[in-house]
């Protein structure tokens, strides 16, 4: 039996610290407001969900091909996260919300998913720890990966929630907020690859 209490503490932890999901939840929300980035936050708890459902079913399989994959997946995560921070940091007021309104569908924060180091690794990390040691029938595997998606989903609500709540000063202060998200971003790339 696993220690709920440590797999809580883990789960939140690990969903509600900066990330990407929740560094673009914020800066979409605070550029273009809480319901232009929902349709974001719901691709990030999709994919979210299928990450989670692949790290359970493929558990076994992908410990024994991390020091392959996993370095494989930081590099192309760290990338693709470098990418996000120039993009944030390069934009101005004007093509910021041209730049927000691509970056910000269903499919952005679905295929962001799969880049995302930080969900991989967590996934295979608590699946190991706290799930397919203890249950293995289909429906714990689905019910799991939906708690932790759920999760996921109240995080970058918040994150959003709190970009949504300081709208007006985050956007007087557009540069700065800008460079900041940005540092953010490039420290969890670089986070990732020293990892």
């Amino acid at each position: 039996m696993p220690n709920f209490i440590a797999f809580l503490s883990y789960a939140l932890i690990n969903t509600f610290t900066p990330g990407p999901n929740n560094i673009l939840s914020m800066t979409f929300a605070t550029n273009m407001g809480f319901k232009k980035t929902f349709k974001f936050i719901l691709g990030v708890a999709a994919g979210f969900t299928v990450v989670m459902i692949i790290c359970n079913y493929f558990n076994l399989f992908l410990f024994s091909a991390v020091p392959i994959t996993g370095e494989i997946m930081k590099i192309f995560g760290a990338i693709y996260i470098i990418y996000l921070a120039v993009k944030i940091l390069r934009s101005n007021s004007d093509e910021n919300n041209s730049l927000m309104e691509k970056s910000s569908s269903f499919g952005a924060g679905l295929l962001l998913q799969f880049f995302n180091p930080k969900v991989i690794l967590y996934g295979i990390t608590v699946t190991s720890s706290f799930i397919t040691p203890y249950y293995k029938s289909n429906l714990s595997i689905i019910l799991f990966s939906l708690f932790l998606a759920f999760l996921s989903f109240l995080s970058t609500c918040s994150w959003a929630l709190f970009g949504t709540a300081f709208q007006r000063i985050l956007k007087r202060h557009h540069a700065a907020f800008n460079a900041l998200m940005a540092i953010l971003l490039l420290y969890t790339a670089f986070s990732i690859l020293k990892s």
